[in-house]
């Protein structure tokens, strides 16, 4: 009997255990990095905490992840199924000694990128246990070093960049800006905007792992937003891809003559929580207009002055 290869997730989630098992050991024996990725996919959508709310862009960090380390090990002669105990700490050496492959980059990956790419690691080896393949755990005891430089001091929100870019901006472009830059929306977010999702001052956000949040809309946000039809039959107001939008962008700020300092969305996103710490001195207000779980994540977008309390500490 021909046993018939099924790599895509969610066909992998209706084998039976046993089926199951077979294809998982067959494929770390050979290295197969398109089916581990799939079986990681498929255990991140079925098994894991977040299961099938996963979002779209952690798939894809862990895709990448995985086909790094599955190369990684074929060439380092570790045995997937039987990996030495200090396996797991060799790799992670391994990707902070490794030079970056970014276009554009050089020096090394960042610890940022290094920690995603060991988490990636880690649910392959979770995937491969809940295919019942090994019971391994090489990288239980391997740690990566936190980044010594905040990320709001590597990625510090834009200031004045903003207004200067605006009026480069055709309206719709000028509305996916506000829509980051004063609504504090995640450039995913802003980008599935739909016209139903408009409410008077506030508009319905659908996040991370399909929370809801109702964002309040200042008086520029809505004015821009006003007069745009939709641009897709499903009533999304942008039409544009990620990598679209950040071409448009870019070319506002070099227009404006800030080519140098665009930094991407999410700087954008910062100028919003930035802006609103100084208007209320309070984490938690807002934490939850940016749609944060934890007042931890919101202190990292937001830029407080070096020396924010000493007015306070004058007299003590």
């Amino acid at each position: 009997m021909t046993l018939v290869r099924q790599t895509d997730a969610l066909s992998l989630a209706s084998l039976s255990d046993s089926v199951l098992r077979v294809r998982a050991v067959e494929a770390a024996s050979l290295y197969d990095a398109e089916v581990l990725v799939s079986l990681t996919e498929s255990y991140m959508l079925n098994a894991s905490r977040k299961g099938a709310r996963t979002s779209h862009k952690t798939i894809q960090a862990y895709s990448l992840a995985v086909r790094e380390f599955v190369r990684w090990a074929r060439d380092s002669g570790v045995q997937l199924l039987r990996p030495g105990q200090r396996d797991g700490g060799r790799f992670v050496a391994w990707l902070q000694t490794r030079p970056s492959q970014g276009k554009g980059k050089s020096g090394g990956l960042s610890a940022s990128t290094v920690a995603q790419y060991v988490a990636g690691a880690r649910a392959l080896y979770r995937a491969l246990r809940w295919a019942g393949a090994t019971e391994a755990q090489p990288f239980e005891d391997a740690w990566v070093a936190p980044d010594p430089t905040p990320g709001i001091v590597k990625n510090p929100p834009y200031s004045a960049e903003i207004d200067a870019a605006l009026p480069h901006c055709e309206p719709r472009l000028a509305a996916l800006l506000l829509l980051c830059a004063h609504a504090g929306l995640r450039v995913s977010e802003a980008l599935n905007v739909r016209a139903g999702d408009l409410s008077g001052p506030q508009l319905t956000v659908t996040g991370k792992g399909g929370k809801v949040r109702r964002v309040p809309l200042g008086r520029r946000t809505r004015e821009a937003l006003a007069g745009l039809p939709p641009a897709r039959s499903d009533g999304r107001l942008f039409r544009w891809t990620y990598g679209q939008a950040t071409y448009r962008l870019r070319k506002a700020f070099e227009a404006a003559g800030h080519g140098a300092a665009w930094r991407g969305f999410h700087a954008a996103r910062k100028h919003s929580g930035t802006r609103l710490y100084a208007a209320t001195r309070d984490f938690t207000r807002v934490g939850l207009f940016l749609g944060h779980t934890s007042v931890d994540t919101t202190r990292r977008y937001v830029a407080v002055l070096d020396h924010d309390v000493a007015r306070e500490v004058e007299d003590f």
